[in-house]
């Protein structure tokens, strides 16, 4: 197994082992020479999973010193789906792709006609993903005056999961909306997925 590939998967055994409870908020991690020996890997392979395991907010703890798990971040409020996100935000796609039958009918276009496409990874002022919105629209981005929103939840893909730090196929929240010009008509529509530990919404 290549080395990347043992790393993420030590660091997704973690996660469950720390989401089971086994390792609670605050508590120390075995040493990397220890959690080496269990998962019979190099402690160099560990150290990655650690380092992998940081930079998703879900240990704390600096190189060569104690490696605690972190207390779970502040919750926020989504009261409005609509509201620009106050901190940084990271694009990571902007391929144009065919309209899926769901979402030309979001859209109310014809399944298979090519939409604008944006991918955004919305940040905590700490550098943690708080939450990924995915939009899709038909030629140039047009004005709204008002949108619709509907909450549902929804397995994590993997791109996902490993963005926001959970597991593949754990459950995050899923806000659809569309926003609509002043005739009531589509003119883009959302993704927004939100991890159920870091949100309360109240529509």
């Amino acid at each position: 197994m290549p080395a990347d590939a043992r790393f993420r998967r030590i660091a997704t055994d973690i996660t469950r082992r720390i989401q089971a409870g086994e390792w609670p908020p605050g508590g120390p991690l075995p040493s990397r020479v220890a959690l080496a020996a269990e998962y019979g890997v190099n402690a160099q392979t560990v150290r990655l999973a650690y380092v992998h395991l940081r930079e998703a907010g879900l240990l704390d703890g600096e190189e060569r010193k104690r490696v605690t798990v972190a207390h779970p971040p502040a919750m926020r409020t989504l009261t409005n789906v609509d509201a620009e996100w106050p901190y940084s935000s990271e694009t990571t796609d902007t391929r144009a792709r065919p309209a899926t039958e769901e979402l030309a009918a979001r859209l109310d276009v014809r399944p298979g006609v090519m939409l604008r496409h944006e991918s955004m990874e919305c940040l905590e002022p700490g550098g943690r993903s708080a939450m990924l919105v995915s939009s899709w629209w038909q030629g140039r981005r047009r004005a709204h005056v008002s949108f619709t929103a509907e909450l549902g939840v929804a397995p994590l893909r993997e791109g996902q999961a490993h963005a926001l730090g959970l597991l593949v196929d754990s459950v995050a929240y899923r806000v659809v909306r569309t926003r609509l010009d002043v005739h009531g008509a589509p003119v883009e529509t959302a993704d927004l997925i939100l991890p159920l530990d870091r949100w309360i919404i109240r529509l």
